[in-house]
This record gives C-alpha cells, sequence and structure tokens, in this order.
C-alpha cells in the first residue's frame, strides 16, 4: 500500500468547531480557516524610485508606502510591515509566479524575496460581532475610524504575534498567524467568542 500526501491547512481540526460557531452565533461571528495563500516576504529600499517602479511593473500595482495600510489589484495584495517591508499575498497557485515578479522587479538591486507561505496561516473573521472578538485580544483600537478597509498591522493577539488586516467596509478581518501559534489563537477566539 502506497501512502498519499494529503495536504491539511494547520486548523483544518477546527473547521467543524467554526461552523458550530456560525451557527450559534446566528451569523454575528464566522470564523474560517484560508489555508496555503502565497505570502512572499519582501525587503527593498523604499526610497529607490526606480526598483520601486520596476516592481510596480512586474507585480502589477503599486506597494504601499504609508505605515500600516495595503494595496491590491485582483487577488493579490501586499501589506506594509516596515519602511523596507511588505508580505505580498496571493492565491496557492501564484507563490512561483508572485516570486518571479518580484525578483524580476529588483533586477539585480539589493533586496530579498523569501517564501514565506508556509510560515503563517490565514484566519478570517466576519460578521457584526467580529470587531467585538478581536478587540476583546489585540491592544490597537479597530474602530473603522482608525482601523478602516485597507489598514494592517503587526500586534498582539493574546500574546500571540500577528498581522491583522482590515479588508473592506463590511466587519471582515484576516489574521496572519504562525502555524505554530495556531491552535492557541483559535481556541483563544473560540473561547473568547462565548462571551459575546
Amino acid at each position: 500500500m502506497i501512502a498519499e500526501a494529503i495536504r491539511r491547512g494547520a486548523l483544518a481540526d477546527y473547521a467543524e468547531r467554526f461552523t458550530t460557531l456560525y451557527e450559534t452565533a446566528g451569523s454575528s461571528v464566522s470564523i474560517r480557516e484560508l489555508p496555503f495563500l502565497a505570502q512572499l516576504n519582501l525587503r527593498v529600499d523604499a526610497g529607490d524610485t526606480a526598483v520601486m517602479g520596476q516592481v510596480t511593473d512586474y507585480l502589477g500595482f503599486s506597494l504601499p508606502l504609508t505605515p500600516n495600510t495595503a494595496s491590491q489589484a485582483g487577488d493579490r495584495r501586499a501589506l506594509w510591515l516596515g519602511p523596507d517591508e511588505w508580505l505580498i499575498v496571493g492565491p496557492d497557485d501564484q507563490a512561483t509566479s508572485l516570486e518571479q515578479a518580484l525578483r524580476g522587479g529588483l533586477g539585480g538591486a539589493v533586496g530579498s524575496v523569501v517564501d514565506v507561505s508556509a510560515n503563517r496561516t490565514v484566519l478570517e473573521i466576519r460578521g457584526s460581532k467580529g470587531h467585538d472578538l478581536l478587540a476583546h485580544g489585540v491592544p490597537i483600537d479597530l474602530d473603522p475610524g482608525a482601523f478602516g478597509p485597507g489598514c494592517c498591522a503587526q500586534t498582539l493577539l493574546a500574546k500571540a504575534q500577528v498581522i491583522i488586516e482590515r479588508r473592506d467596509e463590511a466587519p471582515a478581518f484576516q489574521l496572519y498567524i504562525r502555524s505554530s501559534f495556531a491552535s492557541y489563537v483559535a481556541d483563544w477566539l473560540l473561547d473568547a467568542a462565548r462571551a459575546l
């Protein structure tokens, strides 16, 4: 008998518990894992306008230069992580093409492109009480006036390092969580949801 490799998200065992939460919360909050997103860490000098222009041309959209913001085109996004650092995110099947685009954009300039897709899983939190759920555990202001669509931040959620991104006007957040902390964060969110 030959063993077949099965690809499973870091939180595959939580799918039923997330569904139960959605059913019992009356759709006011939902959590689901978005496994296997392509994630590439890009480091480059943001002050080098020629290289930034090349990266824009190869990537198909501009990297955000304002701290704690995100930009996107289609199903690809770039999250500002620091003055010379971005997380580039896309569908699973685009990891190679994203890496090639970023390397082409660098064109030999000083910088780095590292595939960090296996480093994190992503949780999507939606619903009218999604904001309240996250507010229990993060030290940043998630009010739409302070953290609206297109915002992102590196922060802590219940002592676990995460990147949080506000996707749109509807209360929709994505949490980028290191796979080694994913179960801890999922358990914390499910427990905190009971208090909503």
